[in-house]
């Protein structure tokens, strides 16, 4: 059997590629190699900007352009039922992909395994039986503590990954540890106001778009700016007393 015989009868293999929260330089080795050697360069649209994922890869690997490329419809709604179509329909057209014995690298922002798109994909996959890997990449909200230079959390302190613009933000806020708020844009506001009112005092810090162009931080409560976009992470922690270094 020749290489393109045994190419055409086995399945290729889906690799889920998280590639950081936005500076290039952040990328890991594995995710480099892997979008280098697959076949199809698999990115998510929302049928708005370019796609922020590709942009990132193709700052740590040149010749990505060059890349067979599968742009798959995957729009920001929340309807149920428009989303579920567009999930099942992306996962079919990787899968015709796969079929043809092509390995696919599906680009995805920060790390595959939260609140990424490239995770519906996959879980479809998976079900059929196709061989599939996630590469984890740096988190935002990670990259974002890295931006205030000062740490998530400390001994037995909890940490809290939120979604801030879905229901429920103002239970999550009474807990105890340390709070992080994705997606917070459209929020920004409503929490502003939320803090507020918190029976302890809390420190609170945001990044819009950490490792982007457009990057701001935000040192406190009083700075956060209600109109401030999508990719905004806010850390809230529960205000400690100054004690000497453990």
């Amino acid at each position: 059997m020749t290489n393109f015989q045994e190419k055409q009868t086995r399945r290729g293999k889906l690799y889920g590629i998280g590639v950081g929260p936005g500076d290039p330089e952040l990328m890991t080795l594995k995710a480099v190699r892997l979008i280098l050697e697959c076949d199809v360069i698999a990115i998510p649209s929302s049928g708005g900007e370019a796609n922020i994922a590709f942009d990132i890869a193709k700052g740590a690997v040149p010749q990505l352009p060059d890349k067979e490329l599968l742009e798959l419809s995957m729009p920001m709604i929340r309807d149920k039922e428009k989303l579920k179509e567009s999930h099942d329909q992306a996962a079919r057209d990787v899968a015709e992909v796969l079929e043809q014995g092509k390995n696919v690298a599906f680009l995805t922002l920060g790390d595959p395994s939260i609140y990424s798109t490239y995770i519906y994909v996959h879980n479809r996959l998976v079900h059929q039986g196709y061989d599939t890997e996630i590469i984890p990449g740096i988190p935002s909200f990670c990259a974002v503590a890295a931006k205030l230079n000062e740490g998530l959390t400390e001994a037995s302190e909890a940490l809290h990954i939120i979604p801030a613009s879905y229901a429920g933000i103002e239970d999550a806020l009474q807990l105890k540890g340390t709070r992080v708020l994705m997606k917070s844009g459209k929020s920004i506001g409503k929490i502003k106001t939320l803090i507020s009112a918190l029976e302890t005092t809390a420190e609170v810090k945001m990044v819009e778009r950490c490792g982007m162009e457009g990057e701001r931080v935000f040192p406190n409560l009083e700075s956060l700016d209600e109109d401030a976009g999508y990719f905004s992470i806010l850390v809230v922690k529960d205000e400690k007393e100054q004690t000497s270094q453990q």
